[in-house]
C-alpha cells in the first residue's frame, strides 16, 4: 500500500480509503470488512450520519478491535444547512456516536448549489460553526464534498476554506480534471469518491468493456488510471465485505506510469468511441448550457456516449434512473422534455443534432426511478 500526503493536511492517507456506505448488512460484516481493510494497509475511513447505522458500528467496531486511535484517520461528513447552530448537535453526535474525540476530517456532504455555498459563507452559517469546532478541537482538517457544476466546485476550492474536497473524477467521467488542477495548485487533498460505482458499475462491466480493456478488467484500469495521476490522495472503496477489497487493492502499489499494455486497452477504447459514434459524439464542452427547459444536456449525452460506444447500458439507466428523482444530487430533467426550441444548436461546436440525441438517450435508457440510499 502506498501512502500519499493529503495537501496541506499533511496526513499520510493510503491510496484506497475505505468508504462504509454499504457495509451495513451487519455490524459483524461491518467489522470483518473494517479489519480486513486495515490488515491490508489502509489506514483512511470515511463514514456519515447519512450512511445509516455505519458511524455506530464504526464506533464499536474501533472499540472491539482496541485499535490505536492516532494510527488511523476519520472522516464523516455533513450536509450543509441554512439553520448552522443544528452542525453543533449533529457533530456531537457524530462523535458520540464513533466513540471519539475528535474527527481527523470533516467533510461538508454535498455542497451542490449556489444556496448551498451561500450558506457556507454566510456570517454566522456553516463554515464559521465548523471553524468554531476545529479551534475547539473537535475537527482537524475541514473538506467539502460536490456533486455539482465544475464552475461551483471551482470557486469553493478557491474560497480558501478547505483543505481537501472529495469529488468524482474517473476514466469515464473526467469533466472535473481542472478542479484536479486547482487543488493541486492551492496545495488541497483530492479524495476520489465511488470510482468504481459511479465511475461506471465497474465491478460488473458489460462484456464489450470488457473485450476492450483485456488483458485487464475494466476496474483495474480505471483504478490505474487514477493511481497514476499524482494530483490524487487516495481513492474511495466501497466494500461491502472483505472480498470486495480484494481486486481493487490488488493495485495498492502499482502507482507509477501506465503501462505499455495499459496505455494500449485504452487505445482501443478511443478507437471504438470514434467508430461507434462518429458524428454523433459530444466532446462534453457544455457550451450547450443553459437549457430553458432545465435539462442537462452534456450529463445525459456521456451517458449515451457510454450506451452507444461500450455498451454501458445498464449504467446509464442506473444514472438516468435518478434524473427527477434525487433533486440536486443529480438536477435537472429528463431527455423527453426537450421542446425542440434549438437555442442549443448554434452554441454546440460540433453541429450536434441535440434534440434527436436526447430523446434518443431517453428512448434508450429511460426505465424505472431510483431513489438514493438514504432516501
Amino acid at each position: 500500500m502506498e501512502y500519499r500526503r493529503f495537501g496541506r493536511t499533511n496526513l499520510a492517507l493510503s491510496v484506497f480509503s475505505l468508504g462504509l456506505m454499504r457495509c451495513l448488512e451487519s455490524s459483524e460484516a461491518f467489522q470483518a470488512t473494517v479489519k480486513a481493510a486495515l490488515d491490508r494497509g489502509i489506514n483512511h475511513l470515511e463514514t456519515a450520519p447519512a450512511y445509516g447505522s455505519s458511524e455506530t458500528y464504526l464506533g464499536q467496531t474501533l472499540q472491539q478491535l482496541g485499535l490505536d486511535r492516532a494510527q488511523l484517520y476519520l472522516t464523516s461528513k455533513l450536509l450543509p444547512t441554512p439553520q448552522a447552530g443544528d452542525l453543533w448537535g449533529q457533530l456531537r453526535d457524530s462523535l458520540q456516536r464513533l466513540g471519539t474525540d475528535y474527527l481527523d476530517c470533516l467533510a461538508l456532504h454535498g455542497i451542490n448549489t449556489p444556496e448551498h455555498w451561500a450558506w457556507v459563507q454566510a456570517a454566522g452559517g456553516c463554515g464559521d460553526v465548523l471553524r468554531q469546532a476545529q479551534d475547539q478541537g473537535l475537527i482537524r482538517h475541514l473538506g467539502f464534498s460536490s456533486h455539482g457544476s465544475l464552475d461551483l466546485i471551482q470557486q469553493v476550492m478557491a474560497s480558501d476554506r478547505f483543505a481537501f474536497a472529495n469529488l468524482h473524477y474517473s476514466l469515464f467521467f473526467q469533466r472535473n480534471a481542472p478542479a484536479l488542477d486547482l487543488a493541486q495548485s492551492l496545495d488541497m487533498g483530492i479524495f476520489i469518491i465511488s470510482p468504481a460505482d459511479k465511475g461506471g458499475q465497474l465491478y460488473t462491466p458489460p462484456a464489450t468493456l470488457m473485450d476492450l480493456c483485456q488483458p485487464h478488467s475494466p476496474l483495474h484500469l480505471n483504478h490505474r488510471f487514477l493511481l497514476s495521476d499524482r494530483r490524487i490522495t487516495t481513492l474511495s472503496v466501497g466494500a461491502a465485505v472483505p472480498a470486495e477489497l480484494a481486486d481493487p487493492l490488488g493495485v495498492a502499489d502499482a502507482t507509477g506510469a501506465l503501462s505499455p499494455s495499459e496505455q494500449a486497452a485504452l487505445g482501443r477504447l478511443e478507437q471504438q468511441r470514434r467508430q461507434r459514434l462518429g458524428a454523433d459524439h459530444c466532446s462534453q464542452c457544455y457550451a450547450c448550457l443553459p437549457c430553458p427547459e432545465g435539462i442537462p444536456i452534456p450529463d445525459l449525452l456521456r451517458l449515451r456516449n457510454l450506451a452507444v460506444a461500450y455498451d454501458m447500458t445498464a449504467f446509464g439507466q442506473y444514472r438516468y434512473g435518478m434524473v427527477e428523482k434525487a433533486g440536486h444530487w443529480f438536477p435537472g430533467r429528463r431527455g423527453d422534455r426537450c421542446t425542440d426550441c434549438g437555442d442549443c444548436l448554434p452554441r454546440c461546436p460540433e453541429q450536434l443534432p441535440i434534440p434527436t440525441l436526447l430523446r434518443d438517450t431517453h428512448q434508450r435508457l429511460a426505465g424505472s426511478r431510483r431513489r438514493r440510499l438514504w432516501d
